[in-house]
Order: structure tokens, then sequence, then C-alpha cells
């Protein structure tokens, strides 16, 4: 069986605010993001990582939006990687794949989740992502430009992360062995030298981190 981590116990200290409760485009950014794994036919089973005291506020969006694939609610950790330990803890014994998303992306599409999900089955690991099209700058003192990075090789990461249960695992307890703090799962999997395939997805998959990164995510969700 496939199943799906949505990591929703983040604080959003950039945002300013709980953004995952923010309404946008008809329905809180979680409920869209919780829908679209709720909706997704490759997915059996989803976990939900939240903050402690907020297990009845999940409870009763599944309620309110008839969400009615099999869930679980668990507490998260004090990092983003104690979470997802958590998550996998949750998981039912004969979940296979497991996909990790961001609560706060709430564009992800059925596709993506399905093409990280057969890249994870063949690989071990895989992770959605976007080549970078951008000039990008290296700085050493925050305020000059010290090189300039060769953009053919460089890609920007996203989530779904999707993995192998026991890979994910084994990765995450050579983390924590090492005491060492990752906010990226794919990271684990490069310390333990397990390839992770990179995902290209076809349409955006924006994450909410600031209040500017809202007017497009309302259109993105609006137009689907």
């Amino acid at each position: 069986m496939n199943a799906a981590i949505i990591v929703a116990a983040g604080k959003g200290v950039r945002m300013g605010s709980d953004k995952l409760w923010l309404e946008i485009a008809g329905l809180p950014v979680i409920a869209h993001t919780w829908k679209r794994f709720n909706e997704s036919q490759c997915i059996g089973e989803i976990i939900l990582v939240v903050r402690e005291g907020m297990q009845k506020n999940f409870a009763e969006l599944a309620a309110k939006f008839h969400f009615q694939k099999p869930f679980r609610i668990v507490v998260g950790g004090a990092e983003r990687q104690d979470s997802v330990c958590n998550g996998l803890e949750a998981l039912g014994t004969e979940t296979e794949i497991v996909a990790i998303q961001d609560a706060a992306r709430p564009c992800t599409s059925e596709g993506l989740i399905e093409a990280t999900i057969a890249a994870a089955r063949e690989t071990g690991a895989a992770v959605a992502a976007q080549a970078v099209t951008d000039t990008i700058k290296e700085t050493d003192d925050g305020k000059t430009i010290s090189r300039t990075l060769d953009r053919a090789k460089l890609w920007s990461v996203q989530t779904p992360q999707t993995f192998r249960v026991e890979i994910i695992r084994r990765a995450l307890a050579a983390v924590r062995e090492r005491g060492l703090i990752f906010t990226d799962d794919t990271a684990a999997c490069e310390l333990i030298g397990q390839p992770v395939r990179l995902v290209a997805g076809t349409t955006p998959n924006p994450k909410i981190t600031v209040p500017g990164d809202l007017p497009l995510i309302e259109a993105l969700l609006r137009a689907a």
C-alpha cells in the first residue's frame, strides 16, 4: 500500500500567522492539501502530523469536508525530521511507499503524486523538483556576490518527497544517530548514499511561505 504523511506541525514563523488555516479559494490551505491526497487514487492512507492541541481541529476539518480516506492524526516533534519520524511510526504495517508532503503546498497534482511513487518504487527515493531557470549567485558575506553557480546542475526540490518506507526509516535513523538536523528528507538519503530520483512536475507546485505567495496560489487553486 502507498500512504501519505502530511507535515502540518510548523508554526508559520515567516508567514506571521498560522498559514494552514487561512481561507483561500474557498477552503483553508490545509483542506486543499488534504483534499489532493484524499482524492488521489494511488494513496491508501493519510497520516496528519500536527501540533499538540490541534488534534481536534483536524478531526473536525475531516468531518466538515467529508474526507473519507482512512487517516490518523499524530503529534509532531521538535524538528521537522522528528515530526516525520512520528508520522512513520503511525503507518500501517502493510505500507511500502510513503509520500511526505508539506501541508502548505496545496497545488500538488495527482500526476505528480503518482510520478514520485512510481520513481520511488523503482529507485527507492524520489522528489518533486524543478530545474532552476534563474541565474544563481553565491555570497560569502550576505552582501556581495562571491561566485556564479552553474544553473544547469541546479534543481529546486519540493514535495512530495517519496520513499520506500524501510529506506526513509533507515536514513532518518542515521540522522538521529549523528545528531544532525535536516529540513529536507532527501538530505537524509544523501547521508546514507541512497540515490534520489528527481521528478519534474508539469504544473506549478508552490509552497506558501510568505504573504506574497498567496495571490499566485489562490489563482492556481481557482483555475484547477
